[in-house]
């Protein structure tokens, strides 16, 4: 069975991290695997490494392969270099003791190098956000900059409003006191009508015309009713007939007589 060291994903879309395990070559990347040896955080600046280095340089010794990112992870944190250093104690390069001092001295330069770039990181996202606080505030001061000349142009143009609209009123007040001074024209005007007072004159018999004009346009309406005298007629055209009656009657009566 050949085991492999490898990394098996978890975590939610676009914030991953990985388990460092060993596993067998032959399971799936999500399946079951023999020990988990680490944990490895790609999204944090460094990366955040968490690995058991007994545990991890024992499969390594033992024969497991690591994959490409695992074998980076092992080399950053010196798994791979102790494993050179103890395969050299082995073939009799070195003893022990060089070996543990040769390791130590590495790890303090890879600890030296880790905490300058620490350094620099963490003076690089000061600068960083010293220089968005430097522009934050200068955008700042530009909108009350803006705000301020808004505001301050709405008083003047409110101002300028006000002085038009005081202008207007005493201009307004002062037309009716300069109307007294204008009754000179009301002298001529007067003095235009006299010729006026004729007029009225001339006028008197084309109102008499009118009225008498009236009642020649009355003259059909008093028609009508005699126009309705012949049915009234009818019953008068009768009494010749009883008057006749009445006249035969004593004409009868007085032959009588005399008969």
């Amino acid at each position: 069975m050949a085991v492999k060291l490898r990394l098996a994903r978890h975590g939610r879309k676009n914030k991953p991290y990985y388990h460092i395990i060993a596993a067998d070559s032959r399971t799936p990347r999500d399946g079951k695997y023999i020990e988990r040896i680490g944990s490895y955080n790609p999204v944090t600046n460094p990366a955040t490494i968490v690995l058991d280095f007994d545990k991890a340089l024992e499969w390594m010794m033992k024969g497991a392969q690591p994959t490409d990112t695992v074998k980076r992870i092992l080399s950053y944190k010196g798994v791979l270099m102790k494993k050179h250093l103890l395969e050299g104690v082995k073939k009799g390069a070195f003893s022990e003791i060089e070996a543990e001092k040769r390791f130590e001295a590495w790890l303090d330069e890879k600890e030296n190098k880790i905490s300058s770039k620490i350094s620099e990181l963490s003076a690089k996202e000061r600068a960083e956000l010293k220089a968005k606080l430097e522009t934050e505030t200068k955008i700042k001061e530009e909108r009350a900059q803006a705000i301020a000349k808004k505001y301050a142009q709405e008083i003047e143009d409110k101002a300028e409003a006000e002085e038009v609209e005081q202008d207007n009123v005493t201009e307004i007040v002062e037309t009716p006191a300069e109307e007294p001074k204008a009754e000179e024209p009301k002298a001529e005007e007067a003095k235009v009508e006299e010729p006026k007072v004729e007029e009225p004159k001339a006028e008197e018999p084309k109102a008499e015309e009118a009225k008498v004009e009236e009642p020649k346009a009355e003259e059909p309406k008093v028609e009508e009713p005699k126009a309705e005298e012949p049915k009234v007629e009818e019953p008068k055209a009768e009494e010749p007939k009883v008057e006749d009656a009445k006249a035969n009657v004593k004409e009868e009566k007085e032959g009588k007589k005399e008969d």
